[in-house]
């Protein structure tokens, strides 16, 4: 018996926007990320009010079986300034069962999909080197290493706690928007 869970078929799974009703999964998939150590410097989840503010409506996406929310996606403006109004930096989290199954994908799909009729031309995030799994789910989908951030941050939690910590830098360039 294999130990690699099988691939969602596409079928199975509906990526669609993220409503308030599913911040408890959300809430859930994201502390799990975070307890990880391996997926942000955040320490803690917001409250929903914070994060609901913090993300772009249109840019914030579910993968939904019927019975449960297996990954989130959702992006935040880089800045308030008009010039970088079509820059934005994005996080996917997967719930931990429902990893290796496609389902960052589909979701990253989705996202930069949404992002392109939104008129979005950049997307970005970082990585911390070590996530492999998420750096090669970034590179599938078009994105590219910019830069390595040398010691960026000290770790507040987690297994790497009081560790300063190297991310990736990726971003991807739309084929349509910006391109004028």
């Amino acid at each position: 018996m294999s130990s690699t869970p099988a691939a969602v078929p596409e079928g199975a799974v509906l990526v669609r926007p993220l409503l308030a009703s599913d911040w408890p999964a959300v809430r859930s998939i994201y502390a799990a990320g975070i307890a990880t150590g391996q997926a942000t410097f955040e320490s803690a989840v917001p409250e929903w009010e914070a994060f609901d503010s913090a993300h772009l409506a249109g840019l914030r996406l579910v993968a939904d079986t019927g019975s449960g929310i297996l990954g989130w996606a959702a992006a935040s403006p880089v800045s308030t300034r008009d010039a970088y109004r079509g820059v934005v930096e994005h996080s996917v989290y997967i719930a931990p069962a429902a990893r290796g199954r496609g389902i960052g994908r589909l979701l990253l799909r989705a996202l930069v999909a949404s992002a392109e009729t939104s008129g979005i031309w950049t997307l970005q995030c970082s990585i911390f080197p070590e996530n492999m799994a998420s750096l090669a789910l970034h590179q599938a989908a078009g994105f590219r290493v910019v830069g390595r951030r040398q010691r960026v941050a000290k770790m507040g939690h987690g297994p790497h706690a009081g560790e300063w910590r190297d991310t990736l830098f990726l971003e991807r360039r739309s084929g349509s928007a910006g391109t004028d």
